[in-house]
């Protein structure tokens, strides 16, 4: 019989950024004492929150547009110290594991617009890698198939659904 999680518990909402610059992609290695996945491999990205946008001005009367591409702009600046551009959607994934508090992830694919990669202390490494260089890294489960798919959005493909390659 599975285990139900709580109804009450509400999705946090992640959106990841695989940036791409010269035909290669952005990684970060994620630090030791990181609860999830500490130690492996990763793309930039955060949580939204509240604090995101509720302090800004609505677009209508009643809502606030742009505030993933907002909320993913000053994740990867933060995270990794670089600007981004012409962001685009890869796919999304959940996590509702009984231990943690369920999640939404949002992966979108972003052009490098500027900056030196700076990592902050969340991230003990960085590397611009090709798929090819990507394959034999320790990336958390996933992450290379998002970045085939981010291959092939970034040369002209229709996005398609996740799948293991």
């Amino acid at each position: 019989m599975k285990k139900a999680l709580p109804e009450k518990k509400l999705f946090k909402v992640v959106i990841t950024a695989i940036v791409v610059k010269d035909g290669q992609y952005l990684v970060l290695q994620r630090a030791g004492w990181e609860k999830k996945f500490p130690l492996r491999w990763t793309v930039p990205g955060g949580k939204l929150s509240t604090e995101d946008y509720i302090h800004e001005s609505k677009d209508t009367p009643h809502y606030w547009y742009n505030v993933l591409e907002k909320t993913l702009r000053r994740e990867v600046l933060q995270e990794a110290g670089v600007k981004i551009k012409n962001i685009r959607y890869v796919t999304s994934l959940a996590d509702a594991r009984p231990d943690m508090d369920p999640s939404l992830v949002i992966s979108c694919l972003a052009d490098y617009a500027g900056g030196k990669v700076q990592i902050d202390d969340s991230m003990v490494d960085h590397a611009w890698v090709s798929i090819k260089e990507a394959k034999k890294i320790d990336l958390i489960e996933g992450i290379y198939d998002e970045l085939v798919m981010a291959e092939k959005v970034r040369k002209g493909g229709k996005i398609g659904e996740w799948k293991k390659h």
